[in-house]
């Protein structure tokens, strides 16, 4: 605000540049929906550097409409002198809405020529009783006025003929802005794709274009449009493919989406970020569409803790469905190299108590790899040599306790994939030596590679026989593997401790 907004000001006005304007009053700056702000201790911040700001400059030509719901980190920061509170729902706003809906019905008739003609038989439209109707079933809400607007003007489509004449009185039996969702994300719901889209404009963490979105979900831009096409009333639809973002017209149908009370078949469940994340990783190692490439590095792993950290969802039956909706496509990332790596992601560098305390998730993950391997196609070769990034903020330092029985099952299934490398992937081979000579294992969390995992659990299963050949104890005991972590080179460091050898 001092850079952008103050310093700025102060200038022109000592520039005398401002002289004019100000003889009609002093300038105001409107900020709305401060309570959407997730930093609170920034709103906080914001809040007291402009009242610190008119303190040292009381006769300063500038004023501040702050508008906001009543949230109690706004409102205590706002009760001082200076300060003008008023509560907006003292004020019917229902003459600026009928006057909004007026203005945008008569741009609306000279646009479109089904309600010229309307117009031309039947006299004014809409009707002097039909206006009433509209501003009093907004409820005193912009976004609701401005949202059955949007319905009712929306052009026609093949799925839905409907005029708009047709679709004002269907406006007056919605019930408020969830009514008008549901009758909106109906005209769509039959299309190909149409889940996927709406969950996925729900759930992004940034927008994208509609190309971006179709590159996502590996389907074609007019499959995505032929869906967005007909929710143009709730959701920004740009003009075209390749720039513009795809927006939801306003906050509430997020929260909409997410509530399933109120959503009802249209409800985006919190699991649907772990096909989000899936998304995100086949799009991460192609580059068929800039848009989703970038978007899928920066974010494949925030979705998948999104997903692996909501206690709305049961984590085992959610990959158990996921395993059953996801077909090994044609042209994407076969699933079994996807759930090698989020697997193997959960157990080092997440709180994998929340899932097992034993090595289940280690297991899988061997497992999963070995099904990929079984899949020997090019994204199988990018997913084995290409690096990503993994995010590790949250995670500390840990012991696992590795059992004979659960090395004998990490091997068999490395056993499957060593086989599978040397008949497809030679290149990718480290040689059987190093393992011998190494005591430790590291490896880059930032540049971390399918067959990083490979040698990861190659490295396990090697040094475990090893340390069990010097113990020379039978039958073999738990093996204790210290996992570390590096933050200034970004490391995750791997360790063998044999119980027996240190008691």
């Amino acid at each position: 605000m001092e850079r952008l907004v103050y310093e700025p000001f102060q200038a022109a006005l000592q520039g005398g540049r401002l002289i004019k304007t100000l003889l009609k009053g002093p300038f105001l700056i409107v900020i709305d929906g401060l309570d959407e702000c997730d930093d609170k201790q920034g709103v906080k911040e914001l809040i007291d550097h402009m009242l610190d700001f008119f303190k040292k400059h009381p006769s300063i030509p500038l004023r501040i409409f702050i508008a906001s719901r009543v949230e109690q980190h706004i409102r205590a920061h706002l009760k001082t002198d200076g300060v003008l509170v008023r509560n907006l729902d003292d004020d019917s706003p229902d003459e600026d809405i009928d006057q909004f809906l007026q203005t945008s019905f008569q741009i609306a008739a000279k646009q479109d020529p089904i309600i010229q003609a309307y117009i031309h038989g039947h006299g004014s439209w809409p009707t002097t009783s039909d206006m009433g109707k509209l501003t009093g079933h907004s409820r005193g809400s912009f976004a609701l006025a401005s949202a059955i607007f949007e319905f009712i003007r929306q052009p026609s489509s093949r799925e839905d003929p409907t005029t708009p004449m047709d679709r004002l009185p269907l406006t007056l039996e919605m019930n408020g802005l969830d009514g008008l969702y549901t009758q909106t994300l109906a005209r769509s719901e039959h299309l190909p794709h149409f889940r996927n889209i709406i969950s996925t404009v729900a759930l992004l963490m940034e927008p994208l274009p509609i190309v971006g979105i179709a590159g996502l979900l590996g389907i074609e831009a007019f499959e995505a449009i032929r869906v967005l096409m007909n929710l143009q009333a709730i959701i920004h639809v740009p003009g075209t493919d390749e720039k513009g973002e795809v927006t939801l017209c306003h906050t509430s149908l997020r929260d909409f989406f997410t509530t399933e009370s109120r959503s009802g078949s249209f409800f985006v469940p919190p699991s649907y970020h772990l096909y989000l994340s899936y998304f995100c990783i086949s799009s991460a190692l192609e580059n068929n569409n800039e848009q989703a490439h970038v978007y899928g590095r920066q974010y494949f792993d925030s979705h998948w803790r999104l997903f692996a950290g909501s206690t709305g969802c049961n984590f085992f039956q959610e990959i158990e469905k996921f395993k059953a909706r996801q077909p090994l496509l044609v042209d994407r990332l076969p699933y079994h190299a996807f759930l090698c790596s989020v697997f193997f992601y959960t157990f080092f560098m997440m709180d994998r108590r929340r899932w097992n305390e034993g090595l289940d998730l280690l297991i899988e993950c061997a497992k999963q790899l070995a099904l990929a391997m079984e899949c020997p196609d090019r994204h199988i070769r990018l997913w084995l040599g290409e690096k990503l990034y993994y995010s590790a903020t949250d995670h500390r330092e840990e012991a696992f306790r590795l059992s004979e029985r659960a090395h004998e099952a990490l091997q068999h299934d490395l056993q499957c994939v060593s086989t599978a490398i040397h008949a497809n992937f030679p290149q990718f081979l480290n040689p059987p030596s190093n393992f011998r000579m190494i005591n430790e294992f590291t490896v880059n969390l930032d540049r971390l590679s399918g067959i990083d995992v490979f040698n990861m659990l190659n490295w396990i299963v090697a040094h475990a026989r090893l340390e069990w050949e010097d113990l020379k104890i039978t039958p073999n005991p738990p093996l204790e593997l210290y996992a570390s972590y590096d933050w200034m080179r970004g490391s995750l460091i791997l360790d063998f401790h044999g119980i027996g050898r240190h008691q």
